[in-house]
């Protein structure tokens, strides 16, 4: 699987933004995408995460009522809303085999080290 993020930037806080991720020799199969974001100093943190085979889609607490993360096809996208200057980090999408761990059921929950593919990050800078 090989995805490439694009569409990062620099953005006011209050405004929005939204970042896309191409998604390439995928097999059949059922797969939780995800974002993911690192900021400076601080450790990767999940996003939002979307399984593919039944499109349920999960946010994290951070992120949630913010956030709002499509597919279509083969391209995912992340819409930023409202985005603060917290949000400032660079942006990765993720993909694995399976389901995507949540808590309670609805709050992601996925973790750096249980996915195996990475895109390359883009950044994004709220100010």
């Amino acid at each position: 699987v090989q995805l490439v993020e694009s569409g990062g930037g620099s953005v006011q806080a209050g405004g929005s933004l939204t970042l896309s991720c191409e998604v390439s020799n995928r097999a059949s199969r059922s797969y939780c995408v995800a974002w993911f974001r690192e900021a400076e100093g601080k450790e990767r943190e999940g996003v939002a995460g979307r399984h593919t085979g039944t499109g349920n889609t999960y946010y994290a607490d951070s992120t949630k009522g913010r956030f709002s993360f499509s597919q279509d096809k083969n391209t995912l996208y992340l819409q930023m809303n409202s985005p603060k200057p917290d949000d400032t980090a660079m942006y990765y999408c993720a993909a694995k085999i399976g389901v995507c761990r949540t808590v309670r059921g609805t709050a992601f929950a996925g973790v750096r080290d249980e996915f195996d593919f990475w895109g390359q990050g883009t950044q994004v800078t709220v100010s």
